[in-house]
């Protein structure tokens, strides 16, 4: 199982300035673009911000999200070097700015923008992350997905049927999972994050922790035993990874439902803390036990 430890201390100062309008962005300067070669012209990448997933072939580019904006040039000159040319299409797994930050800069250099519809409608209204206690203002005009869709779309491209299908309200009311069938690869986006520590869950854009049990279902459903996963956060994973993961938060999911159906308020919930023997384990990072309760509570409590 992943450890939290390594990634827990970037993901939380890129969740802090993934919310548009927070004025001390980290700089970014010596942050670099890893490549793996997932096969059949697919790669994963990581940099500064959600995992990148990129299609590159005749057709053209297809990107899966695009952290920040200073890391566009970065990810462009990673996108050559597997001798990939402009992005033709980029989808957002959802609107975090952590995955939609170059939006801009992509948009005005000619890549399609394609969400989901709960994506658009999002950043093009001032939005107000009540776990971070920050307003966002609307995105820029080309910012904007220009393709949107409810519940799913297909494209045939680079010799690659890919599946782009909208997840239950999980992480936010807006993310989708994309499935490169014939390369057997799925990019989850934050529906999964393959580290073991707690999920942060935007209740505040119409994520459920329920939603992202269901979402993992979706991607499990898609997987096979040799698929690979591309997590919003953290390395690259397998299926049996993202079961275990699924069944922890699932497990941690029922205890607090157990006590919402009893009557119990969420503080007395979270004095009780029946997550206690998880947090050693899923604590470490920026989302405590106390968080993931208020989460479930907010699901379960409606």
């Amino acid at each position: 199982m992943r450890s939290w430890a390594g990634v827990g201390l970037t993901i939380v100062s890129i969740c802090l300035a993934s919310l548009p309008g927070f004025a001390q962005q980290p700089s970014f300067g010596s942050d670099k673009i890893t490549t793996t070669d997932l096969g059949s012209g697919v790669y994963m990448m990581m940099g500064s911000g959600g995992n990148l997933g990129v299609s590159v072939g005749d057709d053209g580019v297809i990107l899966i999200d695009d952290q920040f904006a200073p890391m566009a040039g970065k990810i462009k000159a990673a996108i050559r070097d597997v001798s990939g040319g402009p992005v033709t299409y980029l989808f957002n797994t959802h609107w975090h700015g952590d995955h939609t930050g170059g939006n801009e800069i992509f948009g005005e250099g000619g890549s399609v923008i394609v969400a989901h519809d709960n994506v658009r409608k999002r950043m093009s209204e001032e939005q107000f992350v009540a776990w971070w206690n920050r307003r966002t203002e609307p995105a820029p005009e080309a910012a904007l997905p220009v393709i949107t869709f409810t519940k799913s779309m297909t494209f045939h491209f680079n010799d690659q049927t890919v599946r782009v299908i909208a997840a239950p309200n999980a992480h936010t009311d807006g993310d989708s999972i994309i499935h490169f069938e014939q390369a057997d690869v799925i990019h989850m986006g934050d529906t999964f994050f393959n580290t073991q520590g707690y999920p942060y869950v935007d209740v505040s854009s119409g994520g459920s922790v329920e939603g992202m049990i269901a979402a993992l279902d979706v991607g499990l459903s898609l997987a096979g035993p040799n698929t690979k996963i591309i997590p919003g956060h953290g390395p690259l994973a397998t299926r049996d990874e993202m079961q275990s993961i699924r069944d922890s938060i699932a497990d941690m999911n029922a205890r607090v439902v157990a006590l919402v159906d009893k009557g119990k308020s969420l503080e007395e919930i979270i004095e009780l803390n029946p997550l206690a023997e998880f947090d050693s384990a899923w604590g470490k990072g920026m989302i405590k036990g106390k968080d993931l309760i208020s989460f479930i509570h907010a699901g379960a409590a409606e």
